[in-house]
């Protein structure tokens, strides 16, 4: 059995992305890495963070990004199938560049791979996310953060990746134009892996958090609009009251230790009181989202309603 893993990546280091912590972090498990790295600016250390690493396992691929062909964020699903193209594993597995992997669930990754290896009805599987928000103690549990999400697939041509790269779907006979099209795809099956991703995408220094939201936009809205969107808008994000949140008691990744002492910005942050009233609400300081995370973890036992899955899951897998 092999494995491959395969990211993509532009000015992640410029944005705060932890990225040699997210591709540490599986090398072990991994027999080959291939990683897309885009057209960066020239103040960006991303392939230096990557060459850093000084592994013979990892292989880069220069790209150019066109985010006028590939609006909307599917660039960012191109670039996923550019690096996911060259992989040549059995198991195909993906992190994003804020995402990390803890050491204690690679050999629960890698058991569950093999125990499904020869199981042609598994076409993907399923790992569980901790979405970190603020800080590196804070997490979400609410209602509109995905609790699970394709990040391993099968070396299959036809497994693309699709939107903004969240997920995966069957396109056969894929054009590479479209990465947000709905007719001719297909819902993977999948089956669930006992094991987490730790998603640190919301754990900047407040201006770097907004300087990703900036480049994010970018990406979806286009030039022009992110512009004038963040013309008047305050340099630093704003996260709001964490003690509404969650406090986390485990362990980070062994990986992200040398990332995690740089955390200088907690006098930056609200760990009480309530919201700025001049603050547009996040997702989950929604009323809506607010009662329906509620009824998930207090009547549901977490299992969450009233979301979009893109997978068909195998039950008795």
């Amino acid at each position: 059995m092999k494995i491959s893993g395969f990211s993509m990546a532009k000015n992640a280091g410029k944005l705060y992305y932890p990225i040699k912590a997210a591709v540490e972090s599986i090398l072990p498990i991994v027999d080959e890495y291939v990683i897309a790295i885009g057209d960066c600016d020239k103040d960006d250390n991303t392939r230096n963070e990557i060459l850093g690493l000084g592994s013979d396992k990892i292989k880069i691929i220069d790209t150019v990004w066109d985010i006028e062909k590939y609006p909307r964020g599917t660039e960012h699903a191109r670039q996923t199938d550019i690096a996911k193209q060259a992989c040549s594993g059995d198991w195909l597995f993906c992190l994003q560049a804020d995402e990390v992997v803890h050491e204690k669930y690679l050999p629960v990754i890698t058991d569950r791979l093999e125990q499904l290896k020869d199981d042609t009805d598994v076409e993907a599987i399923l790992l569980k996310y901790k979405h970190f928000w603020g800080d590196y103690n804070h997490y979400h549990n609410s209602h509109g953060w995905y609790a699970k999400e394709i990040r391993i697939i099968r070396n299959d041509k036809d497994i693309h990746s699709w939107e903004s790269a969240q997920s995966f779907r069957r396109i056969p006979g894929f054009d590479y134009v479209d990465y947000r099209q709905q007719e001719g795809t297909e819902k993977l099956k999948a089956a669930q892996i006992d094991a987490y991703i730790y998603h640190y995408g919301w754990v900047r220094p407040p201006h770097f958090m907004q300087a990703k939201r900036q480049a994010f936009d970018i990406n979806h809205k286009g030039r022009k609009r992110a512009t004038e969107l963040y013309a008047k808008a305050p340099k630093e994000f704003d996260f709001g009251p964490l003690d509404k949140l969650p406090t986390f008691n485990g362990t980070h990744p062994k990986v992200m230790n040398q990332w995690i002492d740089r955390f200088d910005w907690g006098g930056r942050l609200q760990y009480a009181g309530k919201p700025n009233p001049c603050r547009k609400p996040e997702k989950h300081e929604r009323l809506k989202n607010k009662l329906l995370t509620f009824i998930e973890q207090n009547l549901l036992r977490g299992r969450q309603i009233f979301t979009f899955k893109n997978y068909i899951l195998l039950k008795n897998k």
